[in-house]
């Protein structure tokens, strides 16, 4: 295992070569959404995905307040028509909204009124999430870069039509000897800009066999290769003893599959990595495998690495980081300190000095349990952050089983957990079935979490879905012939999925089954950590402060102190007291909403725009067929 201290001393000498002046640092990047010229009207926008290339999830408006939020009405509405419920995060830049259709084309919106203007004249799949913009210095070229069927390309964000000459299929960049899918590398995540440059993942393959789902860049006006950083080292590179020499090419994962930052001013691209393949058993990969699981700090113009710090090492539980990290500068022992904040799906926040990726608070590696399964390494010692607290509970005893599923289904529950491995957060999988809480669904994920970079304060949504992983031995010829360094000592396994669902569609542990948790990044200390949203089968029979099951509700805070998110299990759009959490005003929903809102200003009015359809993840017993799929806009009464 690679030691941490050896670690963070190498992290100091790659450091030592980069020109950043402190004066960068007097300032806090991310505070602010970037600006763009201005034009011959008033506005302020949502540029770019999660609200700008720092993923603050934070809006500079401060029209809405807590005292006239109970006022909101919706504006206007915009039918995406037949196809996938949208999760997709609206931009607003120079006085115009994207939106993803259901049908996958982008279309143009007046976003003061929902009025269309265009719909783009794409074909095919394009990532469900988000989008670019990009514009060159005069503003005469402004286009909308997405990844298209597993190609880089561009549109006119004028017109919607192809930028003519500019695709790029991100197969053509893989090294020498790997794996070549037939299939387009396509994947949910909407990637970055920095400045003339768009910064993408691939995606992490398949489970035996694999290509690297190593992180590209590409010039926005040529589409020429800048950079790729390998993400499974190759021999002799960095961190390529943390993986077995043998068929070093044909492993995969560690993707980044949903969503990275930017810091604008330091050049950084921070960026959370996945989980190696294949997610349960890794007895073919003895090592750590850098740079999965980890917390990854690139130059975003060479792609050079900085620092990183891996959260969970040798990962047996698809224990990836699917959140952006947030950017903020804290006072912490009198000083200044730009920090680099990464939450996770087991409950843990992260946070570290953005420079020099030094652990703002102590980071334990502590012994935790050994695996049974043949062939398996599972590391001794994980990653334990001494501070904050967790937001998330991480074990699942019989005193936690839910008490509002029948008798049969506790009983069920009850004889589970004693015949299961359960000793704590990282028991191994094993052949008789280990419980994983929060669970591989669980904890935090995309587009959970945001912050007040002017109050300091962190705002994380978590969901907790128990799981049984449980290894089923495959010992087939050909379920082991494509296996990265296999041998005769290694078997292949398969775990199927089990989120332990009962019969009316709750999860097997008691509520509340999400929350909403707030910080003060100054200090660690937990401000509040209250049910996020309510159960749909519960408020049928009066019971409430549940918290809503699996939501996927993004949230936004703003600078007037208020907290938006919406919540798919009670299909209720909320506006909170940041400071306390306190519920301020509501609104009933006939679908889900599984996407992070956008807020903007246009003419002097400030509005919120919310994706909303479908029935969201794991929905409960009962729950009505949801309307139909559409973009929901709030504001206060036109004056």
């Amino acid at each position: 295992m690679t030691s941490q201290p050896a670690h963070r001393r190498a992290l100091l000498l790659a450091l030592s070569s980069l020109s950043l002046s402190l004066a960068a640092c007097a300032t806090t990047p991310g505070a602010e959404t970037a600006s763009l010229p201005a034009e011959d009207f008033d506005y302020v926008g949502w540029d770019q995905y999660l609200g700008g290339p720092d993923s603050a999830q934070y809006s500079a408006l401060d029209q809405i307040t807590p005292a006239n939020v109970a006022q909101l009405q919706i504006a206007w509405e915009y039918p995406v028509g037949e196809g996938a419920a949208p999760q997709f995060n609206p931009i607003v830049v120079h006085g115009t909204m994207y939106v993803q259709t259901g049908d996958g084309q982008i279309a143009a919106l007046d976003p003061a009124t929902g009025r269309q203007l265009w719909k783009s004249e794409t074909t095919g799949r394009i990532s469900t999430r988000g989008i670019n913009y990009w514009q060159s210095a005069d503003g005469s070229d402004r286009r909308l870069v997405f990844l298209n069927d597993g190609l880089v390309r561009a549109i006119d964000a004028r017109t919607g039509r192809y930028i003519p000459n500019f695709s790029v299929d991100l197969r053509d960049a893989l090294p020498a000897g790997s794996v070549v899918p037939p299939r387009p590398l396509m994947t949910s995540n909407p990637g970055r800009i920095f400045e003339d440059t768009y910064i993408v993942s691939l995606p992490g393959g398949s489970n035996n066999g694999s290509y690297p789902s190593n992180i590209q860049a590409y010039d926005v006006r040529t589409g020429a290769l800048k950079w790729t950083f390998n993400m499974i080292p190759r021999v002799g590179e960095f961190g390529s003893e943390t993986w077995p020499e043998q068929d070093r090419e044909k492993f995969g994962g560690g993707h980044n599959w949903s969503e990275f930052t930017v810091d604008p001013e330091l050049g950084i691209a921070f960026i959370p990595t996945g989980s190696p393949r294949f997610d349960f058993y890794g007895g073919n990969r003895p090592g750590d495998n850098l740079f999965g699981n980890s917390l990854l700090a690139l130059d975003a113009r060479t792609g050079k690495r900085l620092w990183h710090f891996q959260v969970v090492h040798h990962d047996l539980w698809d224990y990836d980081l699917p959140n952006a990290p947030k950017l903020m500068t804290i006072t912490k022992d009198g000083k200044r300190i730009p920090i680099v904040v990464q939450t996770t799906k087991h409950g843990f926040v992260f946070a570290f000095n953005r420079l020099t990726g030094e652990p703002i608070w102590p980071i334990e590696e502590r012994p935790v349990p050994a695996s049974d399964v043949p062939g398996e390494q599972a590391s001794p010692t994980q990653p334990f952050p001494t501070w904050p607290l967790p937001f998330s509970r991480q074990s699942f005893t019989e005193a936690d089983i839910n008490p509002h599923v029948t008798p049969e289904e506790q009983e069920k529950i009850r004889q589970i957990l004693r015949e299961s491995r359960n000793e704590g957060l990282f028991t191994p999988p094993s052949e008789r079935g280990t419980i994983s809480m929060p669970g591989h669904n669980g904890g935090n994920s995309w587009g959970e979490t945001a912050i007040d970079p002017a109050r300091r304060r962190l705002f994380v949504v978590s969901r907790e879905i128990p799981t049984l992983d449980k290894l089923i031995r495959d010992n087939r010829p050909e379920a082991t012939a494509g296996m990265p360094n296999a041998s005769p000592d290694i078997s292949a396994y398969n775990s199927p999925y089990n989120f332990m669902m009962q019969s009316n569609g709750m999860v097997a542990i008691k509520p509340p089954f999400s929350f909403l948790t707030a910080y003060d990044m100054n200090t660690g200390e937990m401000l509040y950590r209250i049910p996020n949203g309510e159960s749909w089968v519960l408020q049928q029979q009066g019971i409430t402060g549940a918290g809503s099951q699996a939501p996927r509700g993004g949230p936004v805070a703003t600078a007037s102190g208020l907290l938006f998110v919406g919540t798919a299990g009670d299909r209720t759009f909320r506006a909170r007291d940041a400071a306390t959490g306190r519920v301020l005003w509501e609104h009933k929903l006939d679908a889900a909403t599984e996407g992070v809102p956008a807020v903007y200003e246009i003419g002097g009015r400030q509005f919120i725009t919310i994706p909303v359809g479908g029935q969201g993840l794991f929905p409960q017993q009962g729950a009505p067929e949801p309307g139909p799929s559409r973009y929901v806009t709030f504001a206060l009464p036109a004056r």
